[in-house]
């Protein structure tokens, strides 16, 4: 695939070995164009910067060579991996995001993205669950990519976690918190204590949602969101 070059000075000096890319973050840039997204990526007082830059045209920007690591994923778990740039390409796609005006990700922004990360899984034998959202790493306090972002469609692809609904009669009543928080432990979700509750697990809960069960939004565990983290774990 063609890759444009507009390089940022935004990484680490250390050079990280092959074997250490196993994810592939996607975030949403929330500015208010990509002008201003790309100087913000390349403006050495922001300290942030990504790998891959996509715009709404589909094109693809390279601000940060692999081998390098950029600084996209700030504070973050995921599984058994604390702040993620060390072991992660980042990849922003253009978008205003929920502060400036939400938008669809365009169509060619999601072929271009897909033609990425099939690159990219194929180099660095990225697993299919290892591609995820920055929500999911950092729930308590980013929303990107958002509930738009089309992972159900990637995941026909074989890039991110889905699951398969079937008919399970199980009933889960009053420990159903306990249940859940165990599920999507075993999918990498951190953040929270499985055995006690606490006010920011909404927060939590909703990042779930948002990836897996975007038209429902709610914070609250109901028996669709119970349902689907036992899917995704059976």
């Amino acid at each position: 695939m063609n890759v444009l070059y507009d390089f940022s000075p935004n990484f680490s000096k250390t050079l990280r070995l092959k074997r250490n890319i196993k994810f592939v973050i996607i975030h949403y840039t929330g500015m208010q164009s990509e002008i201003a997204s790309s100087k913000r990526l390349k403006n050495p007082n922001s300290k942030v910067s990504c790998h891959y830059l996509i715009n709404r045209q589909g094109i693809v920007i390279q601000m940060v060579r692999d081998k390098n690591i950029a600084w996209h994923a700030g504070k973050s778990k995921w599984k058994n991996f604390k702040n993620l740039n060390l072991n992660s390409i980042g990849i922003e796609l253009v978008n205003k995001g929920h502060r400036f005006g939400y938008q669809n990700f365009s169509k060619k922004q999601i072929q271009s993205l897909i033609k990425l990360c099939k690159i990219l899984k194929k180099k660095y034998l990225i697993e299919p669950e290892n591609f995820i959202g920055h929500s999911d790493i950092a729930p308590l306090r980013k929303l990107d990519p958002g509930e738009k972002f089309p992972w159900h469609k990637l995941s026909k692809h074989k890039i991110g976690k889905w699951y398969k609904a079937n008919k399970s009669k199980k009933k889960y009543d009053h420990i159903k918190e306990l249940i859940f928080f165990k599920n999507i432990k075993k999918i990498g979700f951190r953040y929270f204590n499985v055995f006690k509750r606490r006010k920011k697990d909404r927060i939590v809960v909703k990042s779930f949602q948002r990836h897996y069960l975007p038209r429902n939004i709610t914070g609250i565990i109901d028996k669709k969101t119970l349902e689907i983290s036992h899917f995704l774990t059976s």
